[in-house]
Formats: structure tokens, C-alpha cells, sequence
């Protein structure tokens, strides 16, 4: 099975300090035994559109925005933040970037639909709303 989420032909946008911490975080980590998710992130940084903070939609998804997810197929929605791996916490909804969800949906905007494997198959989500984007309420320091 193949394990690379896949985002449906759009543009994903980044803050330039959420960018320089990854690109870290994918070097860290590269060495690691989780190398098809550093590589899915790595991939993900190249075709970023990088922003400073200030300028970054409130509509994208940025590390540590909790937002709305639809599963497209049952029509179920869950609530998820997106993290970095030491702050990763299933029971508080907490995904990590390197899990297939957190890569796939980071940059991501309102409306944007992700595809990523599951043990049951390829499943779409689609992003239906941020409830807190760190940029948009000024914590730009996260």
C-alpha cells in the first residue's frame, strides 16, 4: 500500500517560520525509521508558496490551526489540530505533520480536498472550516 498522502492539485501555502521549521525538522528526521513521511513533507515544503505570517490567508491551514474535517465517502466530520511530533496527543486531537493526515492537510484552505490511504483504503476529506488558525488570532509566535 502505498503510504504518501495525496492533495488534490492545489496550491498549499506556508508561514516562512512554519517553512524553516520543517525544512529542520525533515532534515532531523530524514535518518529516522518514519522515512516515507519525511519524504511526503519534503515534498510538500518544495511546492509550497512560502508567506510571512502576517500575509497568510486565514482560510489555510497552518501548524497548529484546529480545523473541520468532512470524510467525503460517510459524510463524517472530526475536529484535529496539526502539530509537530512532540506536541502529537491522539486523546486531545492532536495530529502530528509527519503522520499522512497532518502532511496532507497543512497549507491546505477552506474547500480543498486531500486523499490519503487508510488500512481500509484511500479515503477524501475535505477541509470545512479553521476554528483557530495561530496567524489570523495574532499568536504568530507558536
Amino acid at each position: 500500500m502505498n503510504n504518501t498522502p495525496k492533495q488534490m492539485t492545489h496550491t498549499i501555502y506556508l508561514t516562512e517560520k512554519d517553512y524553516e521549521r520543517l525544512h529542520s525538522l525533515v532534515q532531523v528526521h530524514r535518518l529516522e525509521n518514519n522515512r516515507l513521511a519525511v519524504e511526503a513533507l519534503g515534498r510538500g515544503l518544495k511546492r509550497a508558496k512560502v508567506v510571512p505570517s502576517e500575509e497568510i490567508p486565514e482560510d489555510v491551514v497552518t501548524m497548529n490551526s484546529l480545523i473541520r474535517l468532512k470524510e467525503m465517502s460517510s459524510l463524517t466530520e472530526m475536529e484535529l489540530s496539526v502539530v509537530y511530533p512532540k506536541d502529537a496527543d491522539l486523546n486531545q486531537r492532536k495530529i502530528s505533520v509527519l503522520a499522512p493526515v497532518g502532511t496532507a492537510i497543512l497549507g491546505c484552505r477552506v474547500g480543498d480536498e486531500v486523499e490519503w490511504p487508510t488500512p481500509k483504503g484511500a479515503r477524501t476529506y475535505k477541509v470545512m472550516d479553521i476554528i483557530y488558525q495561530p496567524e489570523a488570532a495574532g499568536d504568530v509566535y507558536l
